[in-house]
């Protein structure tokens, strides 16, 4: 018999050196090809992602009425919208009464040569098709609400989000204006006055700085001219070119909705606590009156032997990085303030000056709100889209955020039902 043959360990280890070394690693070729798989994966997770999106969005549009084909073209010019890429507002080159040539733009920018402030008559129209149809939007765009239709609409976040997103913003750019050094007197360097609406101080002085303020003409009810000033709360060197605005434009009333700080510095405190002079302008505060949500400051305002009255209104019951719960307080102020500048009318007053912090989110709600207020009680319809266009073609990012779309949406479906009561009554 033949003796047993006993395999050594030794031998074993040479036949397989890689059982005694530590756990294997993937090599190259499968490293590669494992992270292909997870890319892949990963590829295709969003992908179904979007296009149930898309799914949910198009059976949106079937629910409220739309064709198939009808519903398919609106969520397609809503994704054009949303997947573009941001692009400058095409320049509106526009010859002010001093011969100056200032140019406008947005993200969906436009080209034009605008004849007057407001005007939506336009020469020497030069818009790529993406532009033109942004423009004509903002000129055109209308949905006109009966009272039950604004009141189904202002449940219907849904609807009114898919509205909101195809507002275009019309922002400008920094770099469209050419005055050296007017970054220092702005809040935020990207939130700036459309040049065409813009407020321009007349003061005698050469440097075109001095002429300068983040502030625009809006337009009224029925399209009236310059019924408000929407600007950015005051900084600290800038107090005096407001209270100058303020005497240039005999503006009676002055809405403010913003707290000084919420989180940071929203606006500084820009009015004096009995008496002060700026720019040879006095200001006297007389009394102050506070209600639950805001406070009145009467003040008289006087250059030389010229003596005014101003209303400050100062609420303060807006809550930071949301909309208010409770809409009633504001359209109590919306009223107060209609009726205070119906009665300053009579004394040639000029327009209300409202501002918030930036001048667009809060300043766009509450002026939007004024507005399609006389809308409702004049004419028993409201065009909340054709207002807030209307605002945003005069500053743009009027009604900053979805959230605040919809809130004026609830603001004015309270503000109906009010007036129905009244009717009645």
């Amino acid at each position: 018999m033949g003796a047993l043959t006993q395999c050594s360990p030794q031998g074993e280890e040479e036949a397989n050196p890689e059982k005694s070394q530590k756990p294997l690693q993937l090599s190259q070729g499968n490293r590669w090809g494992w992270m292909k798989r997870v890319c892949l994966r990963a590829s295709y997770s969003v992908l179904f992602c979007v296009l149930s999106q898309i799914l949910v969005l198009w059976v949106g549009y079937l629910c409220q009425g739309y064709g198939v084909v009808a519903a398919g073209q609106k969520v397609l010019s809503l994704l054009q919208y949303l997947l573009m890429p941001t692009i400058a507002f095409p320049v509106i080159s526009i010859n002010t009464e001093e011969g100056e040539t200032v140019k406008r733009g947005s993200n969906v920018s436009l080209t034009l040569d605008m004849c007057t402030p407001g005007s939506e008559e336009a020469d020497g129209l030069v818009l790529s098709p993406r532009d033109q149809s942004a423009w004509e939007y903002l000129q055109t765009a209308s949905n006109l609400l009966t009272s039950q239709i604004l009141h189904e609409r202002a449940m219907d976040s849904f609807s009114l989000q898919r509205e909101f997103l195809e507002i275009p913003m019309n922002f400008v750019d920094p770099k469209e204006f050419d005055i050296p050094g007017f970054g220092l007197k702005n809040r935020y360097k990207t939130i700036l006055p459309n040049p065409h609406s813009r407020v321009c101080l007349t003061i005698n002085k050469p440097d075109p700085l001095s002429s300068y303020i983040n502030a625009n003409y809006i337009r009224g009810y029925g399209g009236e001219e310059k019924v408000y000033i929407a600007t950015q709360g005051p900084t600290v060197n800038t107090v005096s070119d407001f209270w100058t605005m303020i005497w240039q434009e005999r503006s009676t009333i002055v809405v403010m909705i913003t707290n000084l700080e919420e989180r940071n510095e929203k606006c500084t405190v820009y009015w004096p606590e009995d008496k002060a002079n700026y720019h040879g302008i006095e200001v006297i505060v007389n009394n102050v009156l506070h209600a639950d949500d805001y406070s009145l400051r009467n003040i008289t305002l006087k250059d030389g032997s010229e003596e005014r009255h101003l209303k400050h209104y100062w609420y303060t019951s807006w809550p930071d990085q949301k909309t208010p719960d409770n809409a009633r307080p504001l359209l109590q102020l919306v009223q107060e303030v209609e009726d205070a500048r119906q009665q300053a009318k009579k004394d040639n007053s000029g327009p209300v000056i409202v501002h918030c912090s930036a001048g667009i989110g809060r300043t766009g709600c509450f002026i939007a709100t004024s507005i399609c207020y006389r809308e409702l009680k004049y004419a028993g319809v409201v065009d909340i889209l054709r207002t807030t266009c209307q605002l945003r073609m005069d500053r743009g990012g009027m009604i900053q955020t979805c959230e605040q779309y919809q809130f004026v949406h609830h603001a004015l479906s309270l503000c109906e039902r009010q007036l129905s009561q009244q009717a009645e009554e």
